[in-house]
């Protein structure tokens, strides 16, 4: 089981006395990775009976354009480049902080679509 609770092990190798077992309220999950390709939308039942859109899959981006301040929905070309890591370049893994081409020009991430089911951007300039 995932959790989001204190390691067990110290950074010097040594391990924590356990206070207690590990519960339903410091569960976690595997990270869903969100791949470039046709949309798809995974709804999960998350704590206090609510729910979480996360997105599998997307081939679109919401596009700020800052000038004129309008946002257009536009399609996504390829990934340029990825802080997160830089296997997810070539892996074609969307997350925040992302940059992909488009028909607009380079954009880059603001949402987490793992976590709101939304892709939103905004244009980057070129200098």
């Amino acid at each position: 089981m995932i959790t989001q609770f204190r390691s067990k092990r110290k950074s010097t190798g040594g391990k924590y006395i356990s206070f207690r077992k590990k519960t339903k309220s410091s569960m976690g999950r595997e990270p869903i990775m969100t791949k470039l390709g046709d949309k798809k939308l995974k709804i999960i039942r998350v704590r206090g009976g609510n729910s979480k859109v996360k997105l599998s899959s997307i081939n679109k981006v919401n596009v700020l354009d800052k000038d004129s301040n309008k946002y257009q929905v536009v399609d996504i070309m390829d990934v340029v480049e990825n802080t997160a890591n830089r296997n997810y370049i070539k892996r074609k893994i969307l997350n925040k902080g992302v940059v992909v081409n488009t028909q607009l020009g380079k954009v880059k991430i603001t949402s987490r679509p793992g976590q709101t089911g939304t892709l939103n951007g905004i244009l980057i300039k070129e200098q």
